[in-house]
């Protein structure tokens, strides 16, 4: 049986690790020569820009073998307007390594990633690139994991001659190591507090790095190749393969999804559990069946025609039209938590030639079924379309990807912030049937009132209606929870029905269904968003706008510039470290100032400055609150509602 280990590269953006996956490809015997991505030729950046502007947009999948085990090594973004897509594959990862600068050192993004994988317990390496670089400073870098990363790290190396291209690395665990371990092992403890020989270095360490308590610090070079192969062969050494049982129910995650050459969508599955075979129908979301009509699995750097999937392996498959990235095959898999920011910005495509429209409508539809976080809104009215951002580096992939795939030119409206609401107090509101102006064969009651995320209960008997009937209530709710009386979505509220009444169905005589006597899950549905925001106008709500976290490193001379500058972007400064001549800053800022700081930056520390941003809340508006315009038929206009609804079901 071949062990197979799914690996992650995870980095900040230049830290080398889409050079670092050329080196191991190329150290496996999977490709002759290593690609650059100056040049445009590493395996993985496919897409046009990414070998343009030298960086990873999408997750891609390329194989290799290393001591006995096939390595599925998947490289993500690094870039922070990527973050989604590094998210994804998380959660289909046995193990990460985890890519630090040796120049640059641990950045923002590092510190996130490192993060989120500590919290998901990802066995992870890390590996201290660019030891050849000038400027390059493994020692101090080694330093700065501890304090900025995690303190269980465990050197397995030392550089000789760092900073010049005949950097080299001595392999071998470095002092210290010792102490680590003896913190999560009472064997090596008790040796240690003896002054005996410890047991196996090597076999302690893999043993605690497949348990996610430790983390070994890899050094060396993707360019020249130096520590490349001892990295490699700790990846087969001390990350977990892959478990689960090939004879089990079918369990997969779908973490991609892309568009064939005839524009068929082709799903990238990690098996948990099972085997899928061509012509299988398989359970997509839970209740939908479709059946698969071609399998590929990677294996030495490239997808190959398989006539079925196993427990462990990462495929593509063929066949599944309606899939969605997300989407569980089989039986759900147990999924790990993830945490990442939401995308706080949002801007209005627009196609340069009206005719486009409609085609422009399709074209994001499509972008959106890859990227669900791109969240697609159509404003019918104005005929809008809106879609969510992590940053102005993401307006070039979607302008580019619209040009090149679909033919569309379009512009972008100026970027803005995404809020979000919440109700502040207890609201309710209910409507009965045939009393005062409702319409609708429907009563409905509901009570709003603060929560944590969203909910919905019933403070009725369930029996009391058909079930169709609170579903569609549900639904509707949630749906109309999109858009709250400021017109951003609603979160932390708990919606509770307080009533419920139907007509039950009527017929006439001959057996015809007589619709103006009978209830119908349509009367619930349009119903129910003027109830709901009936009770929350009466709960309140109040605005709340995303804040980042930023950290500043600049020279110490210009902070007296520098300060009265972050006061006008209201920047709340909860540190300040000198570091010789330079001094780190760190503080909350508002989104909306994000990048004006970033523009500034430059300007005010004679180019020296080095700013790094990241999502860390969201915190109440002060000030009059920022409205959105409703892409729905407005509730909150009754009259306006009912003419616009009334006229549609006429």
């Amino acid at each position: 049986m071949v062990r197979t280990l799914n690996l992650g590269i995870l980095a900040h953006v230049d830290a080398g690790k889409t050079s670092l996956t050329e080196r191991l490809l190329h150290a496996a015997g999977v490709i002759d020569e290593v690609g650059s991505v100056d040049d445009g030729s590493t395996q993985t950046d496919s897409l046009a820009l990414e070998r343009q502007r030298g960086i990873t947009i999408k997750a891609a999948v390329v194989s290799f073998d290393v001591g006995g085990t096939s390595v599925n090594l998947i490289d993500t973004p690094g870039h922070p307007d990527f973050i989604a897509e590094v998210e994804r594959v998380l959660s289909v990862l046995d193990g990460a390594v985890l890519v630090v600068s040796a120049v640059e050192g641990v950045q923002a993004q590092t510190r996130v990633l490192m993060r989120a994988l500590r919290r998901l317990r990802i066995p992870t390496l890390v590996f201290v690139n660019k030891v050849d670089r000038r400027g390059a400073r493994p020692s101090s870098v080694l330093r700065d994991i501890a304090v900025f990363l995690t303190p269980a790290v465990v050197a397995m190396g030392r550089v000789l001659d760092a900073g010049t291209r005949g950097a080299s690395v001595v392999p071998g665990i470095g002092d210290g190591a010792v102490e680590v371990l003896a913190e999560h092992d009472d064997a090596v403890l008790a040796a240690y507090v003896e002054g005996r020989e410890p047991p196996s270095l090597a076999a302690v360490v893999a043993a605690q790095t497949r348990r996610c308590a430790v983390h070994p610090v890899y050094f060396g070079s993707a360019i020249t190749g130096a520590g490349v192969p001892e990295l490699a062969a700790g990846v087969a050494e001390f990350l977990p393969v892959s478990s689960g049982d090939a004879d089990g129910p079918v369990s997969g995650s779908v973490f991609k999804v892309e568009r064939g050459a005839a524009g068929e969508r082709i799903a990238y599955v990690r098996m948990f559990s099972g085997t899928v075979r061509v012509r299988d129908r398989v359970h997509v979301r839970v209740r939908r069946e479709e059946k698969v009509t071609g399998i590929s699995v990677f294996a030495q750097g490239a997808a190959v025609r398989r006539d079925a999937v196993r427990a462990g392996q990462v495929a593509r498959l063929w066949g599944l039209e309606d899939v969605r990235i997300g989407d569980a095959i089989g039986v759900p898999p147990s999924s790990r938590e993830h945490r990442f920011a939401p995308p706080t910005l949002e801007t209005v495509v627009v196609p340069s030639r009206a005719a486009d429209r409609g085609a422009l409508h399709a074209a994001l539809t499509q972008l959106a079924e890859q990227d669900p976080l791109i969240n697609l809104r159509h404003d019918g009215v104005r005929q809008e379309m809106w879609v969510s951002l992590y940053g102005e580096v993401q307006k070039e992939v979607v302008q580019a990807t619209l040009a090149g795939e679909y033919g569309l030119e379009v512009e972008f409206r100026e970027t803005s912030v995404i809020c979000l609401e919440r109700p502040v107090g207890v609201g309710s509101a209910v409507e009965f049937i045939r009393q005062g102006d409702n319409p609708f064969l429907a009563t409905v009651g509901l009570r709003v009132e603060p929560g944590s995320g969203v909910t919905f209960r019933l403070g009725v008997e369930l029996g009391s209606m058909p079930f169709a009937f609170f579903k569609a209530v549900e639904e509707t709710v949630r749906e109309a929870l999109g858009q709250g009386l400021c017109g951003w979505r609603v979160t932390d509220c708990a919606v509770t029905v307080t009533h419920s009444g139907y007509w039950a169905r009527q017929s006439h005589a001959h057996g015809t269904f007589d619709k103006s006597m009978s209830s119908t899950a349509g009367d619930f549905r349009l119903l129910t968003p003027l109830v709901l925001m009936s009770a929350l106008r009466s709960a309140g709500t109040e605005v709340l706008s995303p804040v980042h976290r930023f950290w500043l490193e600049v020279p110490s001379d210009v902070l007296g510039v520098l300060t009265p500058v972050m006061a006008r972007f209201r920047a709340v400064l909860s540190s300040s470290v000198p570091r010789g001549r330079t001094t780190v800053v760190e503080g909350d800022i508002p989104a909306a100032f994000v990048h004006a700081f970033q523009r500034k930056v430059p300007g005010l520390t004679r180019g020296e400055g080095v700013l790094e941003t990241s999502f860390s809340h969201y915190a109440p508006v002060r000030g009059e609150a920022p409205v959105r315009e409703r892409t729905d038929q407005n509730p909150l206009d009754r009259k306006e509602y009912l003419l616009r609804v009334t006229r549609r079901t006429e």
